[in-house]
């Protein structure tokens, strides 16, 4: 079932989009998949130096 997820445009140089791709590729993801994934570690470093990051009650926590 496809999940109502917000959309957002990234607005990158086209030699970061091709590096992308083919670390996507490399990694067997998506690009849409592998820029998840960079945002995912990102929040987890940062959660683990400095706690966790309180979110709003409206949001789901299950769309992680």
């Amino acid at each position: 079932m496809k999940k109502d997820y917000p959309r957002y445009t990234l607005r990158i140089p086209k030699t970061m989009m091709a590096k992308l791709s083919y670390i996507a590729d490399f990694n067997g993801r998506t690009k849409n998949k592998e820029i998840e994934m960079i945002i995912r570690r990102h929040i987890y470093d940062y959660e683990r130096s400095y706690g966790t990051i309180p979110l709003p009650a409206t949001l789901d926590e299950d769309d992680d």
